[in-house]
């Protein structure tokens, strides 16, 4: 068994232009800076395929093997192939606090990110119902004390941890390469690692657009409020708070992660079903798409009568949903016993200082 780490390869070549003016930072087994990061990924780039193939030929010729020189040239010797492969991606905080806050978040909010449709995205597969394999997201805790986040497909799976409590690491570990539809040969590396890659810049994606839902006030006025473009089409209003417009948001969270996309029909099954009624007629889906195409949510594929969330449909989505179901209905419901002691102590606070307000200004008290 050969292990191969990038990383590892990386330091040395590094530690041989050190001296040269190349000043790196470490951080465990990875980087924390660099002076020049084009010559830092350069070098990594130099450990493909071929090189290893050359590393472990060289050694293949120097130890005893039931193969000699004959059966070499009569084409009989070994071939590489890839038992595990981990790509990873790393993304250096600025500030400790930051990268726990993320990461603890990213935790409370992604528990069902490693269900069978999630995943779909994720790793660009498609998942049925007879698809072998798991599917699940599982928290571990770590030597350290720290946690892992493991979302698993297959026989592989995505890890997320905190590197050094100022650092969170990504990373694709591939146990079967066929679950990625890549053969385990060694010269199959480089597309074995273009497809992992993209897995974690997927995965970052979709987290990201939980986290950083926060929008920019040019963007949520043109989108709540009725716009005309420079040929006088108008688009239509998705208002915020209308009961439709905030169906129409949960159903596009729900295939956030459809690798596939979504049709008009899709879509109208995750409205009636959010709705809670059977008369959301296909002319009604057709109208919502429309809205949607027009102000920018979502784009067609061609050649199909599908359709994907667009960047600022991801954020939108997330947006009203987040705010709706995770602060306006609590808030609203928060006079009910339900509601946790210490949100109704607080509205009760905020109530008497608008109470006090308007006692000084001499407005009636509101009923």
């Amino acid at each position: 068994m050969l292990a191969t780490n990038a990383r590892d390869w990386a330091r040395k070549n590094l530690d041989a232009n050190t001296q040269a003016g190349l000043g790196f930072t470490e951080l465990s087994n990875g980087f924390a800076t660099c002076d020049e990061p084009a010559a830092l990924q350069e070098i990594c780039d130099r450990l493909t395929s071929g090189t290893i193939n050359v590393f472990v030929q060289r050694w293949l010729h120097r130890l005893p093997l039931p193969f000699g020189e004959k059966d070499h040239d009569a084409g009989y010797w070994w071939e590489t192939s890839m038992r595990q492969i981990e790509i990873s991606r790393t993304l250096v905080f600025d500030a400790p606090r930051h990268a726990r806050g993320f990461f603890e978040a990213l935790i409370a909010d992604n528990l069902d990110i490693g269900r069978p449709h999630n995943v779909e995205i994720i790793f660009a597969r498609r998942v049925r119902r007879d698809t072998r394999g798991t599917f699940r997201t599982a928290i571990d805790r770590r030597d350290n004390g720290g946690v892992i986040v493991n979302v698993f497909y297959k026989h592989s799976r995505i890890k997320q941890y905190l590197k050094d409590g100022r650092a969170m690491r990504i990373e694709t570990v591939i146990n079967a390469p066929r679950d990625l539809r890549c053969n385990a040969r060694l010269p199959n590396l480089e597309e074995l690692q273009a497809k992992a890659r993209a897995a974690n810049r997927r995965i970052l994606e979709v987290e990201r657009a939980g986290q950083g839902c926060v929008l920019a006030s040019p963007a949520f006025e043109r989108i709540a409020h009725p716009t005309t473009d420079e040929v006088g089409r108008r688009t239509p209003a998705l208002r915020f708070g209308d009961p439709r417009v905030m169906a129409l948001a949960g159903a596009l969270c729900q295939t956030l992660l459809a690798a596939t996309g979504f049709t008009n029909k899709n879509l109208r099954v995750l409205m009636t079903g959010l709705l809670g009624t059977t008369s959301y007629s296909t002319g009604q889906m057709t109208y919502d798409l429309r809205r949607l195409r027009l102000n920018g949510l979502i784009r067609r594929l061609p050649r199909s009568n599908r359709y994907v969330l667009t960047d600022d449909g991801v954020r939108i989505a997330v947006f009203y949903t987040k705010i709706y179901n995770r602060l306006l209905v609590p808030l609203t419901a928060a006079d009910q016993p339900q509601a946790p002691p210490e949100l109704r102590a607080a509205l009760k606070t905020i109530t008497r200082h608008v109470d006090g307000y308007a006692a000084q200004a001499r407005l009636p008290r509101a009923s």
